[in-house]
C-alpha cells in the first residue's frame, strides 16, 4: 500500500524534529532539507529505520542556485546543493533530501557511498560538473570530462563557449586542445520577468 505525502512527512517529523531544515510537499513529492552536520546520520536513519526503509537511492545530483531571485527554502547565500532522490519499496513512496554545502569557494558534503554503494558515480557526477567534493568517497576524480579539463561546466558562471577546444592534429596525428575559435554569441535572448510575473 502507497504512503501518502502527508504520512511521511508526519512520520520525518516525528523522527528528525529539530534536524529538519524545511519539508514540504509539492507535486505529491516530500522535500526533506537538512543541515550538512546532520547530512550522514539523517540518510542512515531513512535507509535503516523501521519505520521509512528508503531501501534505493534512485538519483543524486548537485545544483548551482547561483542568481537565483527565489530564496530556497529560506536558506540565504546558499549556493551549492547536493540533491538526493530515494525510494521506499516497503511503503511504495519516495523522498527528495536537499543538504547545502557550507562554504561557496570549496562546497563539500560527506558522502553516502558507504550507505548506498549506487552514489559512487552520481557523487563523481557531481563533483565533476559542479566542483562539489564529497567527503569520504573512495575514488573521487572526473567521470563525464577530460583529464585535462578546466573548471566545472555545469556552475552558472562557466562560459557557455568554454576555454578550449580540441581537435584532431593531422601534421601530429593526434587530438589536441587549442583555445576556443568561436565567437560567443546568445542563441536565445534573455528575459527578464518582474518578481510579480505569473502570480497575477
Amino acid at each position: 500500500m502507497r504512503r501518502h505525502p502527508a504520512q511521511l512527512i508526519e512520520i520525518l517529523r516525528a523522527v528528525f524534529g529539530e534536524r529538519i531544515t524545511h519539508l514540504s510537499e509539492d507535486f505529491s513529492e516530500v522535500t526533506l532539507v537538512i543541515g550538512k552536520s546532520d547530512y550522514l546520520d539523517v540518510m542512515k536513519t531513512l535507509k535503516g529505520a523501521p519505520e521509512l526503509q528508503f531501501a534505493e537511492l534512485i538519483d543524486l545530483c548537485g545544483i548551482d542556485y547561483a542568481g537565483y531571485n527565489n530564496d530556497p527554502n529560506g536558506l540565504e547565500g546558499k549556493r551549492f546543493a547536493v540533491v538526493s532522490h530515494l525510494l521506499s519499496l516497503e511503503f511504495n513512496c519516495r523522498l527528495r533530501v536537499r543538504v547545502f554545502a557550507e562554504d561557496e569557494q570549496m562546497p563539500s558534503v560527506p558522502s553516502i557511498v558507504d550507505i548506498w554503494p549506487s552514489a559512487n558515480w552520481f557523487e563523481r557526477e557531481a563533483f565533476d560538473l559542479y566542483g562539489i567534493l564529497f567527503d569520504g568517497h573512495p575514488d573521487l576524480r572526473r567521470i563525464l570530462t577530460d583529464y585535462g579539463f578546466v573548471g566545472h561546466p555545469f556552475r552558472k558562471d562557466f562560459p557557455i563557449q568554454g576555454y578550449v577546444e580540441m581537435r584532431y592534429d593531422e601534421e601530429q596525428k593526434r587530438v589536441v586542445y587549442q583555445p576556443v575559435t568561436i565567437e560567443p554569441r546568445e542563441i536565445t535572448p534573455r528575459v527578464i520577468r518582474d518578481d510579480k510575473f505569473g502570480r497575477e
